[in-house]
């Protein structure tokens, strides 16, 4: 734990991606295989489940500290996370040491016995295992040994024990820089690296072991492992002024296909032992195998092995588009999957790319070699292509001609366009210059900001998310939630409008403040779509804030009537235009209680 804590705090200090890399390359190197897979685990954005209740630690935590329940409140007002807020306030225990220059061998793991080293000498495998066994314990005795183990532990070591426990951890470095480190550790090309990654990674001593293997290693032949992905780079606008994709050069040098609303994945068939393997693998490395299965009977049909790189969507075959991501969404959640689900949400995969054919690696090749290979696989076996199809290429001699067909982008459902260079192979990650996005404009409405509370992590002492409203009917009158959004204001707008915030609430439910309806915000958001889940009875998709519209007053936002029409043509039956965790997070309000306060 002391190590891991360690990289945590050198991580957390530094800005620097040298020091982030070499902080992680040597906590890989000089730690046993069992801690350093779960360093790894964590690392990339991994988590344990929740082994206990936040409320109950909360208690402890308070009967430990000997104050009562509206001083705990106030202090996690303050800090803004409950785990830190746990650490802070607990009695002075071990001190934290300044992190190390140099990485320290950690004492070799033991029993709980006698003579057992101390709980901060433990290793971080030791204090999985210890962790995963509270899930099973009756409340008292979980807390007898949470509390003896914050007595032992430094502040820090605390706050990552609170942390896993609750299964929030959440370290701030990318996976990309994760793959680095360890391919600087072990000098090891980053991209074999990031492509053992692919498919989930299970934190066991022998899988850090394969991670790390000589190049050409058993690992690399994994029958089931998906690629990692390239990532397109998106062409940005401003808000006076279109994008400049003339800077690309000659828009005969590209491919342009229509950008799908959907869940990037490979479509994996690959021969092998007992039969080969055939797998759906999203991008958010999650096996969506059993939930498709028209589209997995469908590759099974088609002779040969290959890697295809696409969109999965959820297909409206009589209109001949892809239904709203909602619709997908129904699907996403089912492993066994209903007669009704594959008639009302039959999923397509749209592939635009092959990335291996026969056991051949295609991706050092063009993509325009690679294009031809994958219409010749594909459209020999047009029986199928109700379930596999190939991405519509976007035919255009001109940028002008281009823009013209992506203006028809939201009639036809999808996001804008695809522009890939003919010569580009494919590589890893967001590699500029080669790949690129060029988004339809979003739709935008200016709506009233209604509720405020605090942000998370660097923001936790700052009221940055937001909650804004219409007007339901005529403006003046009652204005009704419509959406939350945290993003898009710089570090000075942010600051003047805590303040604002923290001057003119008027009330307030735990951490949330409903304050004056005074400032009007213009909402960006790339889609809309009906939901019963949700006050307006609306809901948006991946909304922010665009412009702080401090030329207009409250009167000035627009009412529920004007936000129904930017809903597509299919009307009041379109689906919610969201996922589940984005429905999740407009919430509604809690109802007031006893610890509101009306101010």
């Amino acid at each position: 734990m002391r190590r891991f804590a360690d990289l945590f705090e050198r991580l957390d200090r530094t800005t620097s991606t040298n020091a982030r890399l070499d902080a992680m390359a040597a906590y890989f190197r000089e730690t046993p295989p069992e801690d350093a897979a779960w360093g790894v685990y964590f690392l990339i954005g991994e988590k344990l489940k929740r082994l206990v209740k936040s409320a109950d630690l909360r208690r402890w935590a308070m009967r430990e500290a000997g104050i009562e329940e509206w001083l705990f409140r106030e202090c996690r007002a303050s800090v803004g996370d409950m785990a830190e807020t746990i650490a802070l306030l607990l009695p002075e225990r071990a001190h934290d040491p300044e992190p190390s220059p140099e990485p320290v061998l950690l004492l070799e793991t033991l029993g709980e016995d006698a003579d057992a080293p101390s709980e901060r000498d433990l290793s971080l495998s030791r204090w999985v295992e210890r962790l995963s066994v509270l899930r099973h314990l009756e409340p008292r005795e979980q807390e007898r040994r949470v509390v003896s183990w914050w007595r032992e532990l430094s502040a820090r070591e605390v706050f990552i024990l609170n942390k896993l426990m609750t299964g929030a951890l959440r370290v701030g470095v990318s996976r990309t820089l994760v793959v680095r480190a360890l391919a600087r550790a072990f000098n090891i090309e980053k991209e074999r690296v990031a492509h053992r990654l692919m498919g989930g990674f299970e934190p066991t001593p022998d899988a850090f072991c394969r991670l790390i293997a000589p190049e050409g290693s058993a690992e690399d032949r994994n029958v089931s492992r998906p690629y990692p992905f390239f990532l397109a780079s998106p062409i940005a606008a401003t808000s006076d002024q279109e994008a400049d994709v003339e800077s690309l050069g000659d828009a005969r040098e590209y491919l342009a296909e229509w950008k799908w609303d959907g869940i990037r994945a490979q479509l994996i068939k690959r021969a092998g032992e007992a039969g080969g393997s055939l797998t759906l693998w999203s991008r958010g490395d999650e096996d969506l195998t059993l939930r498709f299965p028209e589209v997995t009977a469908a590759a099974a049909r088609t002779p040969g092995a290959f890697v295809l790189d696409g969109e999965l969507v959820a297909y409206d075959h009589d209109a001949q588009r892809p239904h709203p991501f909602g619709v997908l969404q129904t699907r996403i959640g089912r492993t066994n999957v209903h007669e009704r689900a594959l008639r009302e949400a039959p999923g397509v995969f749209i592939a635009y790319d092959v990335l291996e054919l026969d056991a051949a690696d295609l991706r050092s090749r063009a993509l325009v070699e690679r294009r031809r290979l994958l219409e010749d696989l594909l459209h020999a076996h047009a029986g199928d292509r109700r379930a596999i199809t190939v991405s519509e290429c976007v035919v255009a001699t001109s940028w002008e001609a281009l823009r013209e067909r992506r203006a028809s982008s939201r009639s036809r459902g999808v996001e804008g366009l695809m522009l890939k260079r003919l010569d580009s192979p494919y590589r890893v990650g967001r590699v500029r210059g080669d790949w690129w996005k060029w988004k339809v404009e979003p739709l935008t409405i200016d709506a009233v900001l209604t509720y405020a509370q605090p942000g998370s992590g660097r923001r936790a002492n700052l009221l940055t998310d937001y909650t804004f409203s219409v007007w339901r009917n005529e403006p003046g009158g009652e204005l009704v939630t419509i959406t939350k959004a945290y993003s898009g204001l710089n570090a000075k707008e942010i600051e003047t409008l805590d303040k604002w915030i923290r001057q003119h609430t008027l009330e307030r439910f735990g951490p949330v403040r409903r304050v004056e309806p005074t400032h009007v915000f213009e909402i960006g958001f790339e889609a809309i779509g009906v939901s019963d889940r949700h006050k307006a009875g609306l809901a948006l998709r991946f909304p922010r804030m665009l412009r702080w519209r401090t030329d207009k007053n409250p009167h000035d936002a627009d009412t529920l009537a004007s936000v129904l029409e930017l809903l597509p043509s299919r009307g009041a039956d379109a689906p919610p235009a969201q996922t589940v965790q984005e429905a999740d997070a407009l919430h509604p309000l809690p109802e007031k209680t006893e610890d509101s306060r009306t101010l």
